[in-house]
């Protein structure tokens, strides 16, 4: 079975007849498991130490193919608010769960949960249901490039 044991930073690298294979943030935090890639390829990801694989980066092969990583369309809630400053307590509730979330200019994305919607609704903020690729943050202290997390949840 063919390996892949390095990965390429996005857009250093040819994608147009790049085979992709598609996961959600759960499936693109890894080290080793076998996978198959939307075309068909069937390979094992063989890295050194777990990676959350980004969107777009290039996992390569021992026969010098690059795989293209895509991230997968998950079900979100998009959070927006009135202004800046109230994002941004609604932000510092979100981090004080301990929440991956992706941040943006006027929104912020977490995963989809009911009890969570109701608190940011609660607090003023607007929810709305998506299905979008999840990027969450890295956290302070991840290295760059690849974040790795250490999600909890507090019950």
């Amino acid at each position: 079975m063919l390996r892949a044991t390095s990965v390429m930073p996005a857009f250093t690298f040819d994608t147009d007849d790049a085979e992709a294979v598609t996961l959600d943030r759960e499936g693109r935090h890894r080290r080793r498991i076998v996978l198959v890639a939307d075309r068909g390829t069937r390979f094992l990801l063989d890295l050194p130490e777990a990676a959350i694989l980004k969107d777009g980066e290039g996992l390569v092969l021992e026969d010098g193919r690059i795989i293209v990583v895509r991230a997968a369309a998950e079900p979100l809630l998009a959070i927006t608010a009135p202004d800046g400053l109230h994002l941004m307590r609604l932000a510092w509730h979100i981090g004080n769960r301990h929440l991956p979330a992706m941040i943006e200019a006027d929104r912020i994305l977490i995963r989809r949960d009911h009890v969570i919607a109701e608190m940011i609704r609660g607090l003023g903020g607007s929810v709305t249901e998506i299905e979008a690729p999840f990027e969450p943050e890295g956290g302070a202290y991840a290295r760059a490039g690849h974040a790795h997390s250490h999600d909890h949840h507090h019950g």
